[in-house]
């Protein structure tokens, strides 16, 4: 399958990190303040990937930016400094949906629990949820932010967002023999040199304030359309995690996974 799992693994010197989103520009600082940056370890070794708050305890991201170990930071815009708006935090927990493919990347989600409740403020702040069966049309106009890569191999410390068009089921599926437009969203006008890419994986597709999508996959040729998880078909499992691994006070025990 010609597919591109958006993350990025860092064979990198200190200092340096993930790029940017292609075709986009630099966001205005902490104009998104539910942005999460993920730096995770797994046996492959250092990869990141984007996340988005979503309650003061809760990171959503996509399944396949799963680690042994994940450090979220928070209201950052610029990941190779220690900003003083930054809040960084260990995950206590890592909860993929449990029909997530590796194969065919379906169900491409993930919350994390984080160990401490981020500090909400002007820097740190959840975004809003669609609701259930809410579907956002074709020709819809949205925003993807990140710290991806701006070209095969450009790399930038800064958030950067671009605004991509949602396309109809078929511009994916004629590209992805796996799309499945119930559970995905198809994004990026094929005409456009605007799209997602490494480093971006797990990053929100922001319509009119409202994270309907996950970045989940593209083409390796980093053109359009991209393919992101809808959010609004996994409220009943989102709704049902958050509700069971709720923070109980410090020291109470929380269910196992």
């Amino acid at each position: 399958m010609q597919l591109l799992l958006l993350l990025v693994a860092f064979l990198l010197p200190p200092g340096a990190g993930a790029g940017e989103i292609i075709g986009g520009r630099e966001a205005r600082p902490h104009s998104r303040p539910y942005m999460a940056y993920l730096l995770i370890r797994s046996p492959q070794g250092l990869s990141a990937c984007g996340g988005f708050l979503v309650r003061e305890d809760f990171v959503m991201t996509a399944a396949h930016c799963w680690g042994s170990t994940i450090n979220v930071t928070l209201g950052a815009h610029n990941i190779g400094r220690r900003e003083r708006t930054q809040q960084r935090m260990s995950v206590r927990r890592a909860i993929r949906h449990p029909g997530y493919n590796e194969q065919d990347l379906l169900n491409d989600i993930m919350l994390l629990q984080l160990e401490n409740r981020a500090r909400r403020n002007q820097f740190v702040r959840p975004v809003a949820l669609p609701r259930a069966g809410e579907r956002v049309s074709p020709g819809s106009l949205c925003t993807v932010a990140g710290w991806g890569l701006v070209s095969l191999n450009r790399r930038t410390d800064t958030l950067q967002e671009v605004q991509l068009r949602v396309q109809r089921d078929r511009e994916c599926s004629n590209v992805f023999g796996s799309y499945n437009g119930q559970k995905q969203i198809c994004v990026g006008d094929r005409r456009e040199r605007k799209t997602a890419f490494v480093g971006d994986s797990g990053g929100p597709l922001v319509c009119s304030n409202v994270a309907h999508g996950i970045v989940s996959y593209g083409s390796r040729s980093a053109t359009p359309p991209a393919v992101f998880t809808r959010v609004s078909s996994f409220l009943p499992w989102i709704t049902r995690t958050m509700r069971r691994f709720k923070q109980q006070g410090n020291g109470a025990k929380t269910p196992s996974d």
